[in-house]
């Protein structure tokens, strides 16, 4: 006989406020087999774990539904608050009933109560039928790879091989620094951004922890958290085919950093035929031959120095209809500084900044973009510029104020076009080959904006830098602190262990088809042709129940997560629904 505990969390008034915690607590302590049924103000507190475990002690429980907000948020909470007094952490189930329950009815009092009664009850019918099982155990390997060496991958493996772990670092070209390589100063202090760089690149390339491989490419992944084989391919410079090499690591860290929307495609501004429109980078090498050789800003076309400059900014950003939706963020700072260091190197030169809107979102940004502004003269016109035509020798554009609804003819002698940022060619061969999800607009997907913000969907594998979404230097070398804090963690143990609550396999019911181990997306499924079924890796299922839905003889089931539980719940709310007679039909 089950005895199951009930505790029913307010979260202040996300819940309570909307849900009569009361009331739904008086009805589920009425249910067959409930045999404790509390509320509490948060029952995430110390407090309110405090009254779990007791109640676990005192009245011996046998299994717990925590009536809450979303799993993601305090699932592993209740399960170590349970396994602390010796109840076996799968027999803990959680009730949505925030995000599914109240937050979607907050004007309807009524309907949010019975509502959240229904979905505690159905987890009820669920979390009885619940096996108490053990978590699975794998070994580690303590190696990372890092793939890419820009700034974030040089970071990110730096300071792993500094903790005494072997690194693996492929970068597929033949000098590591990645895209800061190009930068001439960084804002807002204009240090030169090799003196950022070179060192911890000599750093890299002498550290004894490390393995570094240019001109070099991965080209295969196998296995899974702590167990990774990974191939490298290395291109050997001579014509001869690629040089490969088989790497065992136990975590992966992608760094393959951004490319710049090509200005090819801004043919609006003249992008691709008109020497003198180039993007952000492009300037950074000007500024750059300027700083080395102690001389003006030259123009690529005849290489005479710059009098007129118009940076155009959101050229390509922020226009979901011809371009990339997103803002690329880093492209306010970056033409502030390039319009501030161009007004240093061509005194008299006049910079025009068009943008939409100014956004400075990092530390001391806002006040040095400000400070640039007022002490050197850098003109900002809000609204987009129409046109780029050449006329002689200098380039023409119309554009408008809108802030005054002014029509606006420019001259210039160079068009600067802060382009999107995007993420880095091959981007979409690594996903494939790691499993590690991208977005919509191609950058890699973290697991969990808020609780997971550098973990990649498929464990063991880490993202770190703008091949996640824009950011500057700064941010960039804090998140690849971040991951390399993760996995340091991850190498802290002499073996992992890992949510049982994965696929299984009934050898009675499975005719070795195949359909499971294609549909499967983390590389999980195999058909055993001489057992004569399908067997599961469960080191790297991940329990996403795709070979469940595809399974035509119903031979995979997820543990915890049967057929017969699913049904169970659905029936709670069909009866609610006046259908007492419906049926289970397996």
């Amino acid at each position: 006989m089950n005895r199951i505990g009930v505790f029913l969390c307010w979260c202040g008034s996300n819940i309570a406020g909307t849900v009569d915690v009361h009331r739904v607590i008086e009805e589920v302590r009425k249910l067959p087999e409930v045999a404790h049924a509390e509320n509490y103000m948060y029952m995430c507190s110390d407090p309110g774990q405090d009254l779990v475990k007791a109640a676990i002690r005192d009245k011996n429980l046998t299994n717990l539904v925590v009536a809450s907000c979303s799993p993601r948020m305090h699932e592993n909470t209740f399960r170590k608050a349970a396994a602390s007094v010796g109840l076996n952490p799968y027999l803990v189930e959680i009730a949505n009933v925030r995000e599914q329950c109240s937050w979607v009815h907050q004007q309807q009092k009524d309907v949010a109560t019975r509502k959240a009664y229904n979905i505690i009850k159905a987890t009820i019918e669920k979390v009885k039928r619940n096996a108490a099982l053990e978590a699975i155990r794998v070994p580690v390997t303590k190696r990372a790879l890092v793939v890419g060496a820009g700034i974030a991958g040089i970071t990110a493996a730096l300071d792993l091989a500094d903790a005494g772990f072997e690194t693996v670092v492929v970068e597929r070209e033949a000098e590591i620094g990645g895209k800061l390589r190009r930068i001439s100063r960084t804002f807002p202090y204009h240090e030169p951004a090799d003196a950022i760089l070179a060192p911890r690149a000599e750093a890299l390339r002498d550290h004894p922890n490390v393995t570094l491989y240019t001109s070099s490419e991965v080209t295969a992944v196998g296995g899974y958290v702590g167990n990774f084989d990974v191939e490298v391919a290395t291109d050997p410079g001579d014509g001869g085919p690629p040089e490969t090499r088989t790497e065992k690591v136990g975590a992966i860290v992608v760094s393959t950093g951004y490319d710049l929307y090509p200005v090819e495609n801004l043919g609006e501004y003249g992008g691709g035929r008109l020497p003198d429109v180039i993007d952000g980078l492009a300037f950074e090498g000007l500024l750059a031959d300027s700083f080395r050789n102690g001389e003006p800003v030259r123009r690529p076309s005849d290489g005479r120095p710059v009098r007129d400059v118009v940076f155009i900014q959101c050229s390509g950003s922020r226009d979901p209809e011809n371009h990339k939706p997103y803002c690329s963020r880093i492209c306010c700072l970056y033409t502030n500084k390039q319009a501030r260091l161009l007004r240093d190197r061509n005194p008299g030169c006049r910079a025009w900044v068009s943008f939409m809107d100014v956004r400075t979102d990092c530390k001391n940004t806002e006040e040095y973009c400000q400070q640039n502004i007022e002490e050197r003269g850098i003109v900002y016109v809000r609204g987009r510029v129409s046109r780029v035509w050449q006329e002689g020798d200098r380039l023409r554009l119309w554009t408008a104020d809108t802030l005054t609804g002014e029509k606006i003819e420019l001259d210039a002698d160079l068009v600067v076009l802060a382009t999107a940022v995007v993420p880095a060619a091959g981007y979409a061969e690594v996903s494939s080959l790691l499993r590690a999800g991208v977005d919509a607009n191609g950058f890699f997907q973290e697991s969990h904006i808020k609780l997971r913000p550098v973990e990649s969907s498929t464990r063991g594998v880490y993202l770190a830098g703008a091949g996640q979404y824009p950011k500057d230097i700064t941010d960039t070398v804090a998140q690849a602190q971040a991951t390399a804090s993760k996995i340091q963690s991850l190498f802290a143990n002499e073996e992992l262990a890992q949510d049982p609550l994965v696929c299984r396999v009934d050898p009675d019911l499975c005719s070795a088809c195949g359909i499971c181990v294609p549909i499967c997306p983390y590389g999980a499924r195999e058909v055993d042709a001489l057992a004569g079924f399908s067997r599961v890796n469960e080191a790297l299922c991940e329990g996403c129940g795709a070979c469940v839905a595809a399974c035509p003889n119903k031979a995979c089931q997820l543990k915890n997560d049967s057929m017969v539980q699913v049904v169970g719940e659905i029936e709670v709310f069909a009866a609610e629904e006046g259908e007492e007679d419906y049926t289970c039909a397996c």
